[in-house]
């Protein structure tokens, strides 16, 4: 069996005929990297220029409104955010059963990055990382989007390179000064904020700020930091760190839906279980990393503020 046979027989491993027929044209199929919501994701090489490219695959429901509007948002969005630490779309190609999203090729996504490599034990190394991702989410901010969906999944990783780039937008939006009520059905559960958790539907920056928090203490610790099996599980492991919300603590919080005086009284423990498992962050990483799991919205730190934090005093990271 000669080469193109094999690429062939891969092709219709992973497409249908007509759609083998689609890609071919323009990319070599080398694997599949993985599956969401809307489509799949394939490491492709360009048939012009051999480039190495990750190609999204979303599927045209012909019965239906076509492209989801979770794509429609993610191209428009991306299309924004021109940054070093956003991954980029480089074209979308239209074909008469899927659309195809051309993005430039990563290694691994930060949880496949952590699970095969541990904890980041280096302090240059895990300064590096949380650098660029909160980098990446002033970025997008800066211009008045909001991820969403911050988790190690959506965090790749160039290894070589040790660059960071936050990908998958298609939970994304466009905010305003003045917040309007959105969707709950956000940010994977480990990750979501809990002002989210306890029913608000005005939210903005902050939320991701939460996220980001939770992704840089698993990155010092190479451990989730709030993995609940469910939304009333992962509120009570927050509450056990960080204590049971009050309206001294948190201004509002007891005009929430899912507010109740019953919750079981927790003092604050603090981060003692991240600062035990991640001597790389020292007081100045448990600090930043406090900074964003503040209750109140309004005392959690900015992106550009955690830029300017003292963590990343002295310290000069390659752009």
């Amino acid at each position: 069996m000669d080469l193109s046979e094999v690429e062939q027989r891969i092709r219709m491993l992973i497409f249908d005929a007509d759609e083998a027929a689609e890609v071919s044209e323009h990319f070599r199929i080398v694997q599949k990297l993985g599956e969401g919501t809307y489509g799949k994701v394939y490491k492709a090489i360009s048939r012009t220029t051999n480039e190495v490219f990750a190609l999204k695959r979303i599927p045209i429901q012909q019965s239906e409104y076509g492209v989801p509007a979770a794509t429609i948002r993610e191209v428009s969005l991306l299309k924004e955010c021109d940054h070093p630490n956003v991954i980029r779309l480089y074209e979308v190609l239209s074909k008469e059963h899927a659309r195809y999203l051309v993005f430039e090729f990563m290694d691994m996504d930060l949880r496949t990055y952590l699970t095969r490599n541990g904890a980041f034990k280096d302090l240059t190394g895990l300064k590096n990382a949380a650098w660029q991702c909160i980098r990446g989410i002033h970025h997008c901010h800066s211009i008045r989007i909001l991820h969403r969906d911050l988790k190690p999944h959506n965090v790749l990783v160039d290894v070589t390179g040790s660059r960071f780039k936050l990908a998958d937008f298609g939970l994304a939006r466009a905010f305003s000064v003045q917040m309007r009520a959105l969707t709950q059905e956000v940010v994977s559960l480990w990750y979501r904020a809990p002002e989210i958790l306890m029913g608000e539907r005005k939210y903005a920056s902050p939320t991701d700020i939460w996220s980001l928090g939770c992704i840089v203490a698993e990155m010092a610790t190479g451990q989730v930091l709030f993995p609940g099996d469910s939304q009333i599980d992962t509120l009570f492991r927050i509450f056990r760190m960080l204590g049971t919300p009050s309206e001294e603590v948190w201004p509002g919080v007891s005009t929430l839906r899912e507010f109740t005086l019953e919750f079981p009284k927790w003092s604050r423990a603090g981060l003692v279980d991240v600062r035990a498992k991640a001597p790389a962050l020292g007081p100045d990483g448990l600090d930043l990393v406090d900074q964003c799991l503040k209750y109140n919205v309004a005392e959690r730190a900015s992106a550009r503020h955690l830029l300017q934090h003292r963590f990343f005093e002295n310290f000069v990271i390659a752009t």
